[in-house]
């Protein structure tokens, strides 16, 4: 008995506490079954001769009622059959059937997020949102020139793919061994030593598709992701930086260890075209965010592309800037979060900044981040924008954000954003923006 209910107790999981998007298929497959019922008692009046009032022809009566219960069952049917048959597909190995099918069910029925940026930042924000929504879009900068990336853009003269290939990782929802061996970084060997697999596999695909873009899609569904990567521009762009010492420096791998301020960055050329692909998710977003990451070499490089930043402005979506947990050797050295905005502002005049999401957790950072320190919230007065605190830190790599804090972070600031249930719990802090000071 107990092995009988053991096998029967996920359907009837599914049929008493169904919930989901399950609850609306089953209810059309109900009223279904009953039209059919209604349709049957037609058939039978005529071998029973009892009184049903007449509307058509009983025959026709009969065929209509029964066509239209099939027609429902058949569609209800359809749509538990997918939708229990993809989240039992997609079950993660820590997840039960339940958990997925809620999981999946959220996914579809999130808004549209749109997150640019690039390194570690922005596939950390993608790694906490796939589970709030499955509509979400990855805008990456181009501008990277170290490591694989570098040796694999001067070689090959393809956009540098390792902020794609981790943030298309942070998407993904195939199996670990997949996900580790798109990871996997040789070591010794000539020309290998120092490359990932996934870089090469995105340098080959682009050979063999004719498009970078192509091959970021075929990456994308190899490994199962759920949303999708772009990159800001299409063009080869090197970052240019003029240093507080008088220097220009070139290459954002070279800017971070110039040993100088950064006093204003730039691209070159200075106005490339933007991506129609990441124009086209930002007119379309219902939430766009800004960083997590690094201020001058990964956020600014997307935005100071004219079209993201055009698109952003002609965007209904709000518009919200994620402040770094802690500051960066080389580019914000002792920074505050009126300083990540003032420097937004300064090189984007133009830029719509609808909020400011920054971490409110001010534990030690400990010895992993020598060299880094916290970004504080000191003074904050930018009229027309809106600040919320949030302990956004990761317990483990505190000097990085939490990807499911931040998720929760600012699915909560959407529901806000938009007039709908504000955000549930304690925690949130939020400053009305005060107004300029006189003069």
């Amino acid at each position: 008995m107990t092995a009988r209910w053991g096998r029967w107790q996920p359907a009837l999981w599914i049929v008493v506490g169904a919930g989901a998007g399950v609850r609306r298929w089953l209810l059309l497959g109900f009223i279904g079954g009953g039209i059919m019922g209604v349709g049957g008692a037609y058939l039978f009046r005529y071998f029973s001769r009892a009184t049903i009032p007449d509307f058509l022809p009983w025959r026709l009566e009969a065929v209509v009622l029964l066509a239209v219960g099939l027609a429902a069952l058949g569609v209800a049917s359809w749509r538990l059959y997918r939708l229990v048959g993809r989240a039992r597909a997609g079950v993660r190995p820590e997840e039960t059937l339940r958990a997925s099918l809620v999981r999946h069910y959220q996914q579809e029925r999130g808004p549209r997020v749109v997150g640019i940026g690039g390194g570690t930042g922005l596939s950390t924000m993608l790694r906490g949102i796939k589970d709030r929504t499955s509509h979400v879009t990855g805008i990456v900068t181009v501008a990277d020139d170290g490591g694989s990336s570098g040796r694999l853009r001067e070689d090959f003269g393809v956009l540098p793919p390792g902020d794609f290939r981790n943030c298309i990782v942070a998407l993904a929802e195939a199996e670990p061994l997949m996900k580790d061996l798109f990871q996997y970084r040789f070591a010794g060997g000539k020309d290998l030593d120092g490359h990932s697999f996934g870089n090469l596999f995105i340098v080959a695909m682009s050979a063999v598709t004719g498009s970078f873009e192509d091959a970021l899609a075929e990456l994308s569904r190899v490994l199962k992701v759920t949303g999708r990567i772009v990159p800001s521009t299409l063009e080869q762009v090197q970052l240019v930086a003029r240093m507080a010492d008088g220097s220009e420096v070139r290459g954002e791998s070279r800017i971070p260890n110039a040993g100088s301020r950064i006093e204003r960055i730039g691209l070159d050329p200075e106005k490339p075209q933007a991506c129609v692909a990441a124009v086209e998710a930002i007119e379309e977003a219902r939430l766009i965010v800004i960083g997590p990451g690094s201020l001058y070499t990964s956020i600014l490089p997307s935005l100071l592309v004219p079209g993201i930043d055009a698109a952003i402005r002609r965007s209904a979506a709000p518009a919200v800037y994620v402040c770094n947990v802690a500051t960066q050797p080389g580019e914000t050295e002792g920074f505050d979060v009126a300083d990540h905005v003032r420097v937004l502002r300064e090189h984007c005049p133009n830029l719509r900044l609808d909020h400011v999401l920054v971490n409110s957790n001010y534990s030690p950072l400990g010895p992993k981040f020598p060299r880094s320190a916290l970004v504080r919230l000191r003074e904050f007065d930018f009229p027309g924008v809106r600040l919320w605190q949030r302990d956004l830190m990761n317990d483990e790599f505190r000097g990085h954000h939490d990807p499911g804090k931040l998720a929760t972070a600012l699915i909560e600031l959407y529901h806000v954003a938009n007039g709908r249930n504000g955000p549930r719990g304690n925690g949130w802090l939020r400053l009305p923006a005060r107004a300029a000071p006189a003069g």
